[in-house]
C-alpha cells in the first residue's frame, strides 16, 4: 500500500467508526482523531502563551485585486475599465489608500489602516494553492483539507493541528469552536469541537421549564449507552454548561470597540471576542462569510463587494481594538478565500473565476505593516492560462509557520502530509517552538516585493 492509501484507507476508517451527530440540535462534537496521526506534546518554552487562531473563510472567491489593490500595475487599470479602485493620486474620492507605493486598500477597508499601521496587519498577495480548479465545491475543499494531493481525505489541517498538540487547558470540554449552521471542512477531526449559528442561544431546545427534567432524563439515557455515545453526550452537556457561563447576549467590548450586530459576520466576531476573552480553553474559531461570487454587478468602487469589504474590516477593526490592542491576547486571525478572481471584467460588469487570491493575517506577533509577495506581474505573459493571477506563495507556507511558531506545533507534516513549507517570515517575537527548518524567505523591513 502506497501512502496515498495509507492516509486515505486509515483516515476513512476511523472516522466512519467515530462521527456521530451530538445531542444537541445539529451541534457536531468531534473528540478523537485518526490513528495514524501522531500526538506531539506542548513544547515547552520561555515563551508559553500559545496563540488563539480565528480562521475567517470568504466563500465565493473574493476578488483579491480589489482587496488589495495593485494600483502601480497600468494592466489592472486597463482591464477593468468600471471595476477597477481608482490609484491614489487620481483625484477621485474613492481612490486607493497607498500602501507602500505600489499596493493600496479600497476606501472600504479604511478601517485597518490603523492597524497595518501598527505592524499587527500583514498582506499575503498572489497566493492560495497552485491547483487548477476553478470549481467553489472543489477549491474549498482543497483549501480547507490543506492536502490536494490526497484526495480521500477527510479531516481539515485545522483539525489535525489540534488533534496534534496538547490542549491549552488540560481536559478542556471545548478546544475549537465553528461558527455557521455546518462544521467547516477545516476543523473536520478537531477533538472536542462544536458547531453552532448562535452562541447566544446554544443549549437543549425547548421549554425551559422542562428543561431539568430533559436534562435528567438525558443523562440516564446515555448512562446506559456504549462508551462513545456515553461520551459524546457527557461532553454534549459540559459544553452548554461551559457557554452558558458566558454572557454573549451582554458582551461588553473593550478599548472603545463598536461591533455591528446588525451584520452576521458583526455578531460572529462579536461572540468571537467574547469566548477568547471568557479564557476557557478555546484554542480555534472558525467564521464562514458568503457572498463573494461577483459574476454580475461586482460594485468594486460602490456596491456589492465594495459593502461586503466595509462589512469585513469593520468586524476585523472592532475584533483587533477590543482583543488584540495594546497588551491584548495572543489572537493570530487568518483571512482566506478559496481562490481569486479573473483579471479581466466581464461584460456583466463583474469578475469570473480566477486563480491567485490575497490573505490577511492579523496579530500582536504578525511582522505585518506590508505586502508580503513574490509578485508576478499582470500582463498578458505573466498571467495564468493568459487571465489569471498567478499563485507564487502556497497558503500553506503562511499557516504552517504560525502552527509551528505562534501555536507550538512540532508535526507540521502530519498537519501538511505531503508538503514541505517554507517560512517566510510572518510571526514575530517570542516563537514558541523555535527554529526554521525549511530554508527561510526573509522580506526584512520591505514593506512589500520581489516582484518578478
Amino acid at each position: 500500500m502506497n501512502d496515498l492509501q495509507h492516509y486515505s484507507c486509515r483516515e476513512y476508517l476511523e472516522m466512519s467508526r467515530r462521527q456521530f451527530l451530538a445531542a444537541s440540535g445539529a451541534t457536531a462534537v468531534a473528540f478523537s482523531s485518526p490513528a495514524w496521526l501522531p500526538r506531539v506534546a506542548l513544547a515547552q518554552d520561555a515563551c508559553t502563551d500559545r496563540d488563539v487562531i480565528v480562521s475567517i473563510f470568504l466563500a465565493g472567491a473574493a476578488d483579491c485585486l480589489t482587496l488589495c489593490v495593485p494600483h502601480g500595475e497600468d494592466a489592472y487599470y486597463d482591464a477593468r475599465p468600471t471595476q477597477a479602485i481608482p490609484r491614489p493620486d487620481s483625484g477621485s474620492p474613492i481612490d486607493a489608500l497607498d500602501l507602500d507605493g505600489f499596493f493600496g486598500f479600497p476606501q472600504t477597508m479604511a478601517q485597518l489602516l490603523p492597524v497595518f499601521a501598527a505592524g499587527h496587519l500583514l498582506v499575503v498577495h498572489a497566493t492560495g494553492l497552485d491547483a487548477v480548479s476553478r470549481s467553489h465545491f472543489d477549491a474549498i475543499r482543497m483549501t480547507e483539507i490543506g492536502a490536494p494531493a490526497i484526495p480521500s481525505m477527510f479531516s481539515g489541517w485545522l483539525g489535525r493541528h489540534l488533534a496534534s498538540v496538547a490542549p491549552i487547558l488540560p481536559n478542556s470540554a471545548l478546544r475549537a469552536l465553528n461558527i455557521g449552521s455546518t462544521l467547516r471542512r477545516i476543523l473536520n477531526d478537531a477533538p472536542q469541537t462544536v458547531s453552532t449559528a448562535d452562541l447566544t442561544t446554544f443549549g437543549l431546545s425547548g421549554s425551559v421549564q422542562t428543561m431539568s427534567q430533559r436534562r435528567v432524563a438525558l443523562d440516564a439515557m446515555y448512562a446506559a449507552a456504549i462508551a462513545e455515545q456515553k461520551v459524546a453526550a457527557e461532553t454534549t452537556q459540559l459544553t452548554i454548561d461551559l457557554l452558558s457561563t458566558i454572557d454573549f447576549q451582554n458582551y461588553a467590548p473593550a478599548g472603545g470597540a463598536v461591533y455591528d450586530d446588525n451584520s452576521t459576520f458583526g455578531k460572529a466576531i462579536k461572540s468571537t471576542a467574547a469566548l477568547v476573552m471568557a479564557d476557557v480553553g478555546v484554542e480555534a474559531v472558525a467564521i464562514e462569510i458568503g457572498g463573494w461570487d461577483t459574476h454580475i454587478e461586482m460594485g468594486a468602487p460602490q456596491g456589492v463587494l465594495a459593502d461586503k469589504l466595509v462589512d469585513l474590516a469593520a468586524g476585523l477593526s472592532a475584533f483587533y481594538a477590543d482583543v488584540m490592542a495594546g497588551n491584548g491576547r495572543n489572537v493570530t486571525v487568518v483571512v482566506q478565500s478559496e481562490f481569486g478572481r479573473r483579471l479581466l471584467e466581464n461584460g456583466d460588469e463583474g469578475t469570473d473565476h480566477g486563480h491567485g487570491g490575497a490573505m490577511l493575517v492579523m496579530g500582536r506577533q504578525i511582522n505585518g505593516g506590508q505586502v508580503l509577495t513574490l509578485w508576478p506581474g499582470l500582463q498578458p505573459e505573466n498571467l495564468f492560462e493568459g487571465r489569471d493571477l498567478q499563485v507564487t506563495i502556497d497558503y500553506r507556507d503562511i499557516v504552517a509557520e504560525i502552527l509551528q511558531e505562534r501555536m507550538a506545533n512540532a508535526n507540521l507534516a502530519g498537519v501538511f502530509p505531503n508538503y514541505t513549507p517554507t517560512f517566510r517570515n510572518v510571526t514575530s517575537t517570542c516563537p514558541l517552538s523555535g527554529g526554521n527548518p525549511t530554508g527561510a524567505w526573509r522580506t526584512g523591513q520591505n514593506r512589500h516585493v520581489q516582484r518578478q
